[in-house]
């Protein structure tokens, strides 16, 4: 089968086309003929750390759609010929290949009136909203039509599903920054109450708007640079998340004021083959019926091309800019 891979963690030029052998689905597996791709963050962040065994290929990527040809012998849920979407899991090889084995609890029927290349856009930064909203930070166990939550990086990938997901199931206010012209109306596009400028003091523009200090925080990039902001402009006894990797963390800003801390990392439930695994299958689900009853939408913003090591180096290098705005994909082989 086609693939993209490296065989040493460096630049994006390290990718390359390669051919390997077809997988064959064990136990829960399932085989996928991958027909869409999306890029993250992650995959750079692997890209650059993570070497593979001397003589062995790495495949990145995560996010998937494809359609299921092949099944375990202990798989219960799905059949061939199910079209399917997923993020995978960080311990197997990745997506950038023509087929794929995953694991049927973290899978899902892909939403029916998406195409494969908007339907990949999605999953990865689907679970990480829906994961820090919902089980993290809990928000749709309250119920707060006067209180709002902060976003910070509101037009990337997972700022823009937080952003659907939280006016979708929650009467919170939500307010989420952005920088450029552009993506300040992509966040209001999709919903945010306000949009604040993460350039100029985020402190200063929320006293501006007069209302009550943000109960939730979720930072999804540079947290650390705007630590000190947070630990200010945050109400007391609120709660704050993030998922990016600040080098430096210093949560006693937030003791005075007896803060929440929340981690997110998607992986986990597949990396530790957690008792609650199925729960990305169930929300996946979830998400596909939100997106089939109109109340949310792709973040595809660019069909790179198709799946080839040229145009994988180029949607790295996109990502890299940290200029994006929703997701690239790219589609077929």
């Amino acid at each position: 089968m086609k693939a993209v891979g490296y065989l040493q963690a460096g630049t994006a030029e390290q990718l390359q086309d390669i051919e390997l052998p077809t997988p064959i689905p064990k136990n829960r597996e399932v085989l996928v003929a991958v027909k869409a791709v999306s890029v993250n963050p992650v995959d750079c962040k692997i890209r650059t750390r993570v070497s593979p065994e001397q003589g062995q290929y790495k495949i990145l990527g995560w996010d998937a759609v494809g359609e299921v040809i092949d099944v375990g012998p202990d798989v219960e849920h799905f059949k061939v010929g199910d079209q399917v979407w997923y993020a995978g899991d960080l311990t197997k090889a990745g997506t950038n290949a023509e087929f794929h084995v995953v694991d049927e609890r973290i899978i899902s029927l892909k939403p029916q009136n998406l195409s494969f290349a908007e339907a990949a856009a999605l999953p990865l930064t689907a679970i990480t909203a829906w994961e820090m909203l919902f089980d993290r930070l809990q928000v749709q166990q309250h119920d707060h039509p006067h209180e709002s939550i902060l976003i910070i990086g509101g037009a990337g990938g997972v700022g823009s599903m937080a952003i659907q997901l939280l006016k979708a199931k929650t009467q919170l206010q939500v307010i989420a920054t952005a920088s450029r012209a552009e993506t300040q109306a992509w966040v209001k596009q999709l919903g945010a109450d306000i949009v604040l400028d993460h350039r100029q003091s985020l402190v200063e523009q929320l006293q501006v708007q007069n209302i009550t200090a943000p109960r939730y925080v979720f930072s999804t990039t540079h947290t650390g640079s705007y630590l000190s902001q947070i630990a200010e402009l945050i109400a007391p006894q609120g709660q704050f998340g993030l998922i990016d990797d600040p080098e430096q963390l210093d949560i006693n800003l937030f003791k005075r004021k007896s803060i929440s801390v929340h981690w997110e990392f998607m992986f986990t439930r597949s990396m530790f083959q957690t008792p609650d695994m199925t729960a990305q299958s169930h929300l996946l689900q979830q998400v596909a019926q939100l997106i089939e009853t109109g109340k949310i939408k792709t973040t595809l913003n660019q069909v790179v091309g198709s799946i080839n090591a040229e145009n994988i180096r180029q949607a790295h290098h996109a990502i890299e800019s940290e200029q994006t705005q929703g997701k690239l994909v790219l589609e077929g082989f």
